[in-house]
């Protein structure tokens, strides 16, 4: 398998190195371990979503504001399934499954045609626990390749 950490933008390795900091050697960190200052410069662009264990399965809790304006609307409170914005509801619900599943980070370039566009994104998808075992939090750290803008 094709190591994605040497060729994806350098922001998600970034990223994913804060996130395997802050595991501590935990299988994955807690929601709390998550420090928004410092990872400011990256908050526009990041989802948080909750996996609740009744039918809507996954929940927008805090969606970044390039994010919102890429989707054209706020998703926060909605569920994946109501709001999703990908390819599909089964190929936006499988990557959320799969992370909940092997509790590791999961990441993507996703090419995709929306009703008045083209996305081109790359995507970082970590488990967040506060138990330790089960993943009730992830955090999505989303770049639009056309859109974003390399924070210094």
């Amino acid at each position: 398998m094709k190591d994605w950490t040497k060729t994806c933008h350098p922001d998600i390795r970034l990223m994913l190195d804060y996130w395997r900091d802050k595991c501590a050697g935990r299988q994955m960190p807690a929601r709390g371990d998550i420090d928004p200052v410092e990872i400011s410069r990256y908050l526009p662009y990041i989802t948080l979503v909750d996996v609740v264990d009744d039918e809507r399965r996954f929940v927008y809790r805090l969606v970044g504001t390039m994010e919102v304006a890429l989707r054209g609307r706020d998703p926060t409170g909605q569920s994946i399934a109501e709001a999703y914005f990908g390819r599909s509801i089964k190929d936006v619900l499988l990557k959320y499954e799969t992370v909940c599943k092997t509790q590791a980070p999961f990441y993507e370039l996703d090419d995709f045609q929306v009703t008045d566009r083209y996305v081109n994104e790359e995507n970082l998808f970590v488990p967040l626990s506060d138990d330790g075992r089960t993943v009730n939090k992830i955090l999505v750290f989303s770049i639009n390749r056309d859109l974003y803008i390399t924070a210094d």
